[in-house]
């Protein structure tokens, strides 16, 4: 029977913020490891690597994920989106983001990336969502600096500014 080394990697292709791509991953690296330092995506933020904190957190098919329990060799066939696949072109904010800068929704900013792309997944499913169906969204995620009140209120503005949008087009 063959040995296995710990440092056998395979070849995994993947969607990243809509573009295709293919990475060398070892077999127990993770997601986080994958996206921030073999892709070079540094706006998804490793914090507690327990599943805990929320600051990882991406969408894989549109749901949102812990990137720290998720092994990167899962990612094989996935479209997975960070932060900085919300930017509807380079350079400009979604309105998720520019609400969140406009309510000052952030503070030291370690937790926003993955705040947003929880929120950004409950908007896609639920565009109307409560500030209960928010702050539920919110109870996976820990934010030190900003008690919540101001994320909830950038949430809701920025839906409402959506919904205007599409008022307006239509």
């Amino acid at each position: 029977m063959p040995k296995l080394s710990s440092r056998t990697t395979h070849e995994i292709g993947f969607t990243l913020n809509g573009r295709r791509t293919t990475a060398r991953v070892e077999a127990r690296m993770l997601l986080t490891d994958l996206i921030r330092h073999a892709v070079g995506a540094t706006g998804t933020h490793v914090g507690c690597e327990h599943g805990v904190c929320g600051a990882c957190t991406v969408q894989i098919d549109g749901e949102p994920v812990r990137a720290c329990l998720t092994l990167a060799a899962q990612a094989e066939k996935l479209d997975i989106r960070t932060v900085e696949g919300l930017e509807p072109r380079p350079g400009e904010l979604s309105p998720l983001q520019a609400a969140f800068r406009e309510h000052f929704a952030l503070q030291c900013g370690f937790c926003t990336a993955g705040i947003l792309m929880s929120l950004d997944a409950l908007f896609a499913r639920k565009p109307k969502a409560s500030e209960r169906e928010i702050r539920e969204q919110l109870s996976g995620h820990l934010c030190r600096c900003t008690g919540y009140a101001p994320i909830v209120k950038a949430a809701l503005a920025a839906q409402a500014h959506v919904r205007e949008e599409k008022t307006t087009d239509a």
